[in-house]
């Protein structure tokens, strides 16, 4: 887009807006409206018969291209790999003779026939593809006009209501007088500018639709018969292909199964054939199905060797019962026992020999921790109970009922949003249900001392002894 293009764009921005939520008074044409959604249709259907002609051209002479490299496919297959240990039939010369001349046989037919349906393809090209792309050309010169004849539609009812707008006001000054004359001039302009155009497309269009019919119906007829001679070029060849390779007296399924024989269970009785997602089962190094042998063993070895020298004479230990450190007490602890020679002593052999029995009994001797205290129930998950207190005494009335005086502390069990409704509680060991409206909610209790409680209470009900005064409740 030019930059005087982006011009006009901005200037009717605003026009098109009102144009698009159909705010303000907009020129319509009901003929040209019909016109133009006829060649909408025109031209989406001719889209749509050059897409598809040239999806059919593409086909046909796809199948035939497809079939010649498949059959390059199969003889490649029947060839042995030869000179390679792993063939089998490497010191023959043709894995399949019969099965490879056929393939070249049938590759043979198939270029023949590509060749004998050039022809009729380059008419499919020539008659049906290419009038429809010169058709589109048409269409796209045709729907500039039309996106033409649009933007001078904006111009005319743009500068109409310009002109318009200076003619109703009442008091005009000389600066409007100027505007309100070149507005004049505007308007009759652009009047004349979409008359043209309009006027240009109701006159031309109903032609080009008496066109397309005379257009379409030999575009038609040519279509259908070259898609005939396809047909019957495909159907006379094939039939008179006589490969000896196959066995055309038979259904195709028999046949089928006639040339495959038993490969398909030896393929299956193949061992490779049979992927193993896991192999042996192996031991866990860790958790409860682990080995049994003790780490303490390989750490009481290691502390039986001490100033660089091993302590040969000290016989590996082994696992023991626990029956067996059952009567064994822990030796008694004595700092100034493990001096001097005694401390080399006891850090070599003496562990080595009583790392088993007195860990053992000093890990049952000692006493269990104590449980950990309570949850404070303000970090708990469980929500706390709501509690409202009465502002009014209240008698049960029917079985079921809740009876309270003022200021009794009320747990709630139930209760509904709507406090005109009834709601089930428990006070002094009893549980029933009560009105809503004679409590008040007592969330701020806990942070109230309890000698202030009642001194709150009477406030309340002093509170709620003069709204009832201020409403004109005398009761």
């Amino acid at each position: 887009m030019s930059f005087k293009g982006f011009t006009k764009s901005v200037v009717r921005a605003p026009q098109t807006f009102k144009q698009r939520f159909n705010l303000g008074e907009h020129t319509k044409d009901p003929v040209f409206v019909d016109a133009e959604r006829r060649f909408q249709e025109l031209e989406t259907e001719t889209k749509k018969l050059h897409d598809e002609s040239k999806k059919y051209f593409d086909a046909i002479k796809g199948m035939m291209t497809h079939q010649i490299e498949f059959s390059q496919a199969i003889a490649e297959i029947y060839k042995p790999i030869s000179g390679r240990v792993s063939d089998p039939d490497s010191i023959v010369s043709e894995g399949n003779p019969e099965g490879i001349a056929a393939c070249d046989e049938y590759e043979l037919i198939c270029k023949e026939l590509l060749a004998t349906l050039q022809p009729e393809l380059e008419m499919i090209e020539t008659r049906v593809i290419r009038p429809a792309d010169e058709l589109l050309d048409i269409i796209k010169v045709i729907r500039k006009t039309i996106t033409k004849r649009q933007h001078k539609q904006l111009d005319y009812d743009r500068h109409r209501a310009t002109l318009k707008k200076l003619q109703d006001k009442k008091e005009k000054s000389l600066k409007d007088e100027k505007s309100m004359y070149k507005a004049e001039s505007e308007v009759e302009q652009a009047t004349q500018e979409f008359n043209y155009f309009n006027d240009l497309l109701k006159d031309e269009l109903p032609k080009l639709f008496g066109l397309e019919r005379d257009f379409i119906q030999p575009l038609f007829q040519s279509f259908y018969y070259m898609q005939l001679n396809v047909f019957y070029t495909l159907h006379e060849r094939m039939q008179g292909c006589d490969i000896g390779y196959f066995n055309l007296q038979k259904g195709i399924e028999e046949g089928f199964e006639e040339k495959q024989g038993d490969a398909k269970a030896q393929a299956e009785a193949l061992a490779i054939t049979k992927f193993k997602t896991a192999g042996a089962k192996r031991t866990p190094r860790y958790g409860p199905g682990a080995g049994n042998k003790l780490a303490l063993e390989d750490r009481t070895s290691r502390l039986a060797i001490t100033n660089g020298r091993s302590s040969s004479s000290v016989t590996s230990p082994t696992r023991r019962s626990s029956t067996e450190f059952a009567g064994t007490a822990p030796p008694p602890y004595s700092p100034g026992a493990l001096t001097g020679a005694n401390l080399q002593e006891k850090a070599g052999i003496g562990r080595a020999n009583s790392v088993g029995s007195n860990w053992s009994s000093a890990a049952k001797s000692k006493t269990a921790p104590p449980p950990p205290k309570a949850k404070p129930s303000r970090l708990s998950g469980i929500p706390a109970a709501e509690s409202v207190t009465a502002l009014y005494d209240y008698e049960a009335q029917a079985e079921g009922d809740l009876s309270f005086t003022t200021g009794d502390i009320i747990e709630i069990v139930h209760r509904t949003n709507n406090e005109n409704e009834w709601w089930t509680g428990k006070s002094r060991g009893k549980q029933g249900q009560f009105p809503g409206r004679l409590l008040v909610f007592l969330h701020f209790i806990p942070l109230i001392k309890p000698n202030d409680l009642e001194r709150l209470l009477r406030r309340c009900i002093l509170v709620v002894y003069q709204d009832c005064l201020s409403k004109g409740v005398e009761d």
